[in-house]
């Protein structure tokens, strides 16, 4: 062996005994951080936009499941910012093709967060809403949380013909009625 072989050699076991020799320290192995699987992690929160002259309730939800078609799905809502000293107040509805099977009502009480959970049912592929209006001190807001069961795209009905003009413009011809 030669010289520079000794020397990485010894730079070798220098590099192993330095990262052994914390968990050697004390008889016991440090201890590594706990990784847990996405699914035991609380899924993220999507923050709704609140408008001007709004009711001033913050709402931020979450779809807890994939929605399937007559499979309950619970929707996670949680709500803060609850200045009125009556408190505030929430009706829930749902589009066609959404069936809501929790309370349609709930009451905010105020200065705290408040979370709800409820459970709509879907009846067809496709995208619906679950609608969320807030009212506080008069001012009301509207949320719709989208629910999309199945990987059907919503689709535009056509009502009209795509053609070209003479300057090679793309116009839609539509019937008249």
């Amino acid at each position: 062996m030669n010289i520079r072989s000794n020397s990485m050699m010894a730079m070798a076991w220098i590099a192993l005994a330095g990262l052994s020799a914390p968990a050697l320290a004390d008889g016991t192995p440090t201890p590594r951080a706990v990784r847990h699987p996405a699914h035991h992690r609380a899924a993220a929160m999507t923050k709704a936009p609140q408008k001007a002259g709004g009711s001033g309730v913050a709402l931020q939800y979450r779809v807890d499941a994939t929605p399937q078609i007559g499979r309950a799905t619970p929707v996670v809502l949680q709500f803060d910012g609850v200045t009125e000293p009556q408190g505030a107040t929430v009706r829930l509805s749902a589009d066609a093709g959404l069936t809501l099977q929790s309370s349609d009502t709930l009451a905010l009480p105020a200065g705290r967060r408040t979370t709800a959970t409820v459970t709509v049912v879907s009846e067809r592929d496709g995208l619906a809403y679950l609608n969320v209006f807030i009212t506080q001190s008069g001012a009301m807001s509207a949320v719709s949380i989208p629910v999309q069961t199945g990987t059907a795209a919503p689709v535009l009905k056509s009502i009209g013909e795509l053609k070209s003009a003479p300057d090679g413009e793309k116009i839609i011809t539509m019937p008249a009625k």
